[in-house]
C-alpha cells in the first residue's frame, strides 16, 4: 500500500488520528463537515484538506472514517459526493466509527461490488488514547483485508486484532461498552459508600486498586470522580448511542443484557440532569442527587 490517504471525520478521536497517520509519513486528505475544522487541522499537520468526502478519497489508497453513527457514516460513504464515489477498485475503507454491525455489512458488500475492500475498526482508549496515539482497535473483515489496514491503524494504536469477518470488529466493541457500563456504576457506587461511611476514599482506592478490583477506570477516573469533576472525556451521550447498539443487537441475537439495560437507564437519569456532555464517570453525580 502507498502513502497516500484520507481521513473522514475530525471529533475529538478523528483530529489526532489523523495527526498521527500524517506523522507516520502518509499524504493524508481530510474532510470533515465544519470545514473550518478540517483548514485548522491541515495548517497544523501540513496535510490538505477537501470539500466532500469524495474528493478527499480520489487517488487515495485508504480511507479511513470516524463519526458519529451508523447514518453519519452512510452519508460520508454513499452518494455522489460519498467517498466510495471517489475511491477506485483495489482501494481500501477503513471505518472506526462505533455503529452497527448491520451497517459494516451493508457497506461492505457495496464496496466488494465496486472492487473496494472493507474495514470495520471501532476503537476503544477515549480521548485521551486517541490523543497519545495508543489506541485499541478491534477489526472485522478478510485477512487480506486486514493486514493492509494493520500499518496505517499502527500509527495511533497500541493493539489491534482481526475479530472475524465484516461486523465482528462492531460486535466486539459492544462486548467493551457493556463491560464498561458495568465497571463504571461499579466503581461509582464503591467510591459514594466509602464517602458516605466517612473513609478516605481515595486512601480506599490506593489500597485495593492493587487488588482484584482494580480497573482502567479506577486507574484514570477516581480522582476527578471523588472531586466531582466531569468536564472531559467520553461523553454520557456517546455512551447511550453506543448502549443502544448493544441493546438492540443483544436482543436480535437472543443475549439477555439486564445490568446494561439497567445502567442504560441510569445514564438517560444523568441526561435528564443536564449531564449529556459530561463523562460517563459522572453516573456518581446520580447517586449523590439520589442521597442528597
Amino acid at each position: 500500500m502507498s502513502k497516500k490517504a484520507a481521513f473522514i471525520g475530525l471529533g475529538v478521536m478523528g483530529y489526532p488520528m489523523a495527526g498521527y497517520l500524517q506523522k507516520a509519513g502518509y499524504e493524508v486528505t481530510v474532510y470533515n463537515r465544519t470545514t473550518a475544522k478540517a483548514e485548522k487541522w491541515a495548517g497544523e499537520y501540513g496535510g490538505s484538506f477537501a470539500a466532500t468526502p469524495r474528493e478527499a478519497a480520489e487517488g487515495a489508497d485508504v480511507v479511513m472514517a470516524c463519526v458519529g453513527n451508523d447514518d453519519d457514516l452512510r452519508s460520508v460513504v454513499l452518494g455522489e459526493e460519498g467517498a466510495f464515489a471517489g475511491m477506485a477498485s483495489g482501494t481500501l475503507f477503513v471505518d472506526h466509527t462505533t455503529a452497527s454491525s448491520e451497517v459494516a455489512r451493508e457497506l461492505a458488500e457495496i464496496g466488494r461490488d465496486k472492487g473496494i475492500g472493507f474495514v470495520d475498526a471501532p476503537v476503544s482508549g477515549g480521548q485521551a488514547g486517541a490523543e497519545n496515539g495508543v489506541l485499541t482497535v478491534m477489526c472485522g473483515g478478510t485477512q487480506p483485508d486486514f493486514d493492509r489496514a494493520a500499518e496505517p491503524i499502527d500509527a495511533y494504536s497500541q493493539a489491534c486484532m482481526l475479530m472475524g469477518d465484516v461486523g465482528a470488529g462492531q460486535l466486539a466493541k459492544m462486548v467493551n461498552q457493556i463491560c464498561i457500563a458495568g465497571v463504571v456504576q461499579g466503581l461509582s457506587e464503591g467510591i459514594h459508600f466509602a464517602q458516605k461511611a466517612g473513609l478516605d476514599a481515595e486512601k480506599v482506592i490506593e489500597v485495593i486498586s492493587k487488588g482484584a478490583a482494580q480497573s482502567w477506570q479506577m486507574e484514570n477516573r477516581y480522582q476527578t470522580m471523588i472531586k466531582d469533576e466531569f468536564d472531559f472525556g467520553f461523553a454520557v451521550d456517546w455512551m447511550r448511542k453506543d448502549l443502544g447498539i448493544c441493546l438492540k443487537t443483544g436482543n436480535e441475537i437472543g443475549a439477555s443484557l439486564p445490568n446494561t439495560a439497567q445502567v442504560d437507564q441510569y445514564y438517560k437519569d444523568v441526561q435528564n440532569m443536564g449531564g449529556g456532555r459530561m463523562d460517563t464517570s459522572s453516573l456518581i453525580r446520580r447517586l449523590r442527587r439520589l442521597d442528597g
